[in-house]
């Protein structure tokens, strides 16, 4: 029975990589026929199995659509007004030419906290393109380090939707997890980045040229650098302040404000309303504008929070039907640590499904059951571990990598040699600092 279960699971998540990359299915749809599938296979009663699908849909979804949401603002008006421009530039400017690799790196490092992946490319691939035309440098040597900051906070660091779907299903500290994760993170980005990025530059030399992409601002209405830090950074500086409030000699009334002022959702609401007033109203932007900007970026949203709700039916369905059980009983027989078995499970989902996301969601349904009765498992580090598999080997079916192909004007062979490979990179080099910090934590 134990095997016919595991097998069920292979299969079902068979179904989502061949609805996915044969079907063209959006991920939602073959997440859901999935579950549907494993729920039946497995015996599941069938007055259960939606029961179970809505209830693990709900857990995941309840507290994060607002925090999606509020994100989107805020990486929408960073971009549109400039304050994301404006922080490159201030890392350019402060690194000077020789030193652009860093300045670059810290530049999609920091962009990178509040806004998804692709905003984050919009934003600072003009600037990139720009420098790239005015030193002549090869473009591989500014964008790599850009990109190997914005996609290590994407797939590690909250509130990015895969790392809060894994925090939501794992039941981890949100606060540890932003703290363990900008320590893990920031070495991978540096050696997949400017290091990695001086190495290759030499031995890959792009044939075409880049697509300039404007953005329109106009340089007098930029807000100020200063500005552009404290809307970007207030809500990590938020989430921080929380994390470590009950270790502050506060009284209790202080305490309760600083950990509900530092929870996501509050943290981002309050950036949001500082980024309406600063980057908004202060920059010229009427009140149609700026509601025009709210509606226009939280479209694409929907598409998100279905995958992450299909991530968390399945997983309830998986607890539901004993497979959650079953896989932790043999990994105890293998004698494989949970944070292994998270690191692998997300990678493989990658390489076949290509989201960072729906990996993320699926592995850590198909984890979460598997540490219920287990005891020392730091849960922190197993998200992070999660969000690393989640990187790895990024290929032809990942928008991610037709994306940088595109902007950078790479072929397909140039796009495999770098963006690929520094994927691979920042992924393993995050699960070595998972391993690393879980020694002494």
């Amino acid at each position: 029975m134990d095997t016919f279960l595991l097998v069920m699971t292979v299969l079902s998540i068979i179904i989502v990589v061949i609805g996915v990359s044969v079907f063209k299915w959006h991920a939602f749809i073959s997440l859901t026929v999935a579950s549907l599938f494993l729920a039946i296979t497995s015996g599941l009663s069938l007055d259960k199995i939606v029961t179970a699908y809505e209830t693990g849909v709900g857990g995941v979804l309840g507290h994060l659509v607002g925090i999606l949401a509020l994100g989107t603002i805020l990486g929408k008006l960073m971009a549109d007004s400039g304050a994301g421009m404006q922080v490159a530039d201030f890392f350019v400017r402060s690194f000077g030419v020789k030193r652009l690799p860093w300045a670059m790196l810290f530049a999609g490092f920091i962009i990178g906290i509040p806004v998804f992946f692709e905003v984050g490319i919009l934003i600072l691939l003009p600037l990139v393109i720009s420098i790239h035309k005015t030193t002549k440098q090869n473009i591989l040597l500014i964008a790599l380090p850009v990109i190997a900051g914005l996609s290590i906070v994407h797939g590690l660091v909250p509130p990015h939707p895969g790392a809060m779907a894994a925090i939501s299903i794992y039941d981890a500290n949100l606060g540890k997890v932003l703290l363990y994760s900008l320590i893990i993170a920031l070495p991978a980005a540096i050696i997949a980045g400017p290091v990695f990025a001086k190495w290759v530059h030499k031995r890959v030399i792009p044939e075409g040229e880049p697509e300039l992409i404007r953005i329109k601002t106009s340089s007098k209405d930029l807000p100020s650098t200063g500005i552009s830090f404290f809307v970007i950074l207030l809500p990590v500086l938020l989430m921080i302040l929380s994390a470590i409030a009950p270790y502050l000699p506060l009284t209790s009334s202080m305490e309760k404000l600083f950990i509900f002022i530092g929870s996501p959702i509050i943290a981002l609401l309050i950036a949001c309303f500082a980024a309406f007033y600063f980057l908004g109203m202060r920059q010229g932007m009427d009140k149609n504008t700026i509601k025009k900007l709210t509606e226009e970026c939280l479209l694409p949203v929907g598409s998100i929070v279905l995958i992450i709700g299909a991530g968390g039916g399945f997983k309830q369905i998986l607890i539901d039907s004993g497979v959650g059980t079953t896989i932790a009983q043999m990994s105890e027989n293998l004698s494989l640590s949970p944070i292994v078995l998270a690191f692998l499970i997300a990678g493989l989902i990658r390489v076949a499904t290509g989201s960072a996301t729906v990996a993320l969601t699926t592995a850590a349904g198909i984890v979460s059951p598997v540490i219920e009765h287990m005891s020392g498992v730091n849960l922190e580090l197993l998200v992070i571990a999660t969000g690393a598999g989640s990187l790895m080997f990024s290929h032809v079916n990942d928008a991610g990598f037709w994306m940088v192909k595109e902007y950078l004007g790479l072929t397909v062979q140039e796009t495999f040699k770098t963006w690929t490979v520094l994927e691979t990179l920042l992924s393993f080099i995050a699960f070595g600092g998972v391993l690393l910090l879980n020694m002494f934590i």
